[in-house]
């Protein structure tokens, strides 16, 4: 399906990124910032799916390398059976955390998300000090849930094994059953996915009872002298459930400069679509981001025009 004319600003918007990225990582690029002096940052190493066989070792489960440098591990909770306002939610959905690893110059870098319980939040808390893994957010995806589930963020810089070990030993807190054998059997959604790439300027992908979309933040973000790539959970992710006869739940989060928040937040509630939280997922990043979750359901299609106008009140491209 060809992609509408309007996503001509996007690609712009993404071949801008690139020629950023390049600057940041040279030490000579600006990112808006006044103080020009921030040393320059460097992208992660790029490494192979073998690179990572000790933290899939040490982890119990497999991840999948993106863009040759980001070792994702998925952590969904297909163990727990939540609602929202009389929607049961697909791990897919709202129920999936992941822990994902970089290496660069100076060691490898842990950022993720977990799925937690109320009941198991003070043991993940007290897992994550005893294993130096930083709790840097902690907070809701969803409105009215039953049970009650949070989702804590994490960071650390170490040698990659010892922060799967790590990983393993809060996952240890959990409930969190142990990696499936074999991939779930993609279904079709009874969903005009077609219709909802289209309003949303942009191609999705369905897999686990969900149809969704990433889009990478436009210009280069930093952690001290690291330059983030997206897929280290920087990104803007929105999320499609059918719910019957072409309606949807709909549940993500976008990524956002502060200047960012209030134009986002007026297109969100001009569409209709309900709030959940704004706050932050990282502690040093550069420029300050913050994430703001929604929520919302009906016809799909109508859901997707009215998010568009929130993704084109941020700097954000199509990251697949």
């Amino acid at each position: 399906m060809s992609r509408p004319s309007r996503l001509v600003g996007l690609r712009l918007a993404g071949a801008a990124a690139a020629c950023m990225l390049v600057l940041v990582a040279c030490g000579t690029g600006r990112t808006g910032s006044h103080d020009d002096r921030r040393p320059p940052a460097h992208p992660p190493v790029t490494t192979t799916t073998g690179d990572w066989r000790g933290v899939a070792e040490a982890l119990g489960r497999t991840g999948t390398l993106s863009d040759g440098s980001v070792y994702r591990v998925p952590l969904p909770r297909t163990d727990l059976e939540v609602t929202s306002h009389g929607v049961g939610i697909e791990p897919a959905l709202a129920l999936g955390g992941s822990a994902n690893f970089a290496r660069y110059h100076d060691g490898t870098m842990l950022m993720g998300d977990l799925v937690v319980t109320e009941r198991e939040l003070p043991r993940v808390t007290d897992a994550l000090q005893k294993a130096g893994i930083a709790q840097t957010a902690l907070h809701k995806h969803l409105l009215a849930q039953h049970p009650d589930v949070w989702w804590t963020h994490l960071h650390a810089m170490g040698r990659p094994v010892a922060l799967a070990r790590g990983v393993k030993a809060v996952l240890a807190a959990t409930g969190t059953p142990p990696a499936p054998r074999t991939p779930a059997t993609p279904r079709p959604l009874p969903l005009d996915t077609d219709r909802i790439d289209h309003a949303l300027g942009a191609e999705g992908i369905t897999a686990d009872g969900v149809h969704r979309f990433v889009f990478g933040r436009s210009g280069p973000v930093t952690d001290g002298r690291h330059l983030l790539p997206h897929t280290l959970g920087l990104s803007t992710a929105i999320a499609f459930q059918p719910l019957g006869h072409g309606r949807a739940a709909v549940n993500g989060d976008f990524v956002l400069t502060a200047d960012e928040t209030q134009p986002v937040i007026r297109a969100l509630r001009r569409g209709r679509i309900d709030l959940v939280e704004l706050h932050n997922h990282s502690q040093d990043e550069h420029p300050r981001l913050f994430f703001l979750h929604f929520w919302s359901t009906g016809d799909g299609v109508t859901l997707a025009r009215a998010l568009r106008p929130a993704l084109e009140a941020s700097a954000v491209t199509p990251a697949g």
